[in-house]
């Protein structure tokens, strides 16, 4: 995303966060910007569009614990953009996760990747870019795969019921 503009927060994606910030999960935005490393967006940019994504769910009742980006294009293979867990293992550390009861949800195989590196369940969603990057899952990739964070919600919030 290069501007606010370009901003777009699905049918019940509040709903589900509201639902999901209502539990014991921290919820944390984990976020590949290489927009700014290739000088499109300054990182002051991406933070702010970051920061208003944050407070527009804040406002509709979810609750974002932290928020992590990765700055850097794909070629530089810095350890904290996805598909290698960077990101996930900082947010881990600081935040005092427990990485083995954590799930990634995304729209993206990176996404899901970064989850297995790191010891998290992963759950492609089919909305976003979801439905094309399903079909490059290898099949060695195990995660789930559920129609859009709603649904993703649902699942995780009914395991952890039937959990308990």
């Amino acid at each position: 995303m290069k501007s606010w503009e370009e901003v777009r927060l699905l049918p019940g994606a509040f709903e589900a966060l509201r639902r999901l910030s209502r539990s014991e999960y921290a919820l944390v935005l984990v976020t590949n910007q290489s927009a700014i490393g290739r000088g499109i967006i300054s990182l002051e940019q991406a933070v702010e569009i970051n920061a208003r994504v944050i407070a527009e769910i804040e406002a509709q009742g979810g609750r974002i614990k932290a928020s992590y980006l990765c700055p850097h294009r794909p070629e530089e293979r810095c350890d904290c953009r996805k598909p290698v867990p960077g990101m996930l293992l900082r947010a881990a550390e600081e935040l005092g996760l427990d990485l083995e009861r954590s799930y990634a949800i995304g729209d993206a195989v990176s996404d899901i990747e970064a989850a297995r590196a790191a010891g998290v369940r992963g759950i492609l969603v089919l909305t976003g870019r979801g439905s094309e990057q399903k079909a490059l899952l290898g099949g060695d990739m195990d995660c789930l795969v559920m129609d859009d964070l709603r649904a993703a919600v649902d699942y995780i919030l009914g395991l952890e019921e039937r959990v308990v």
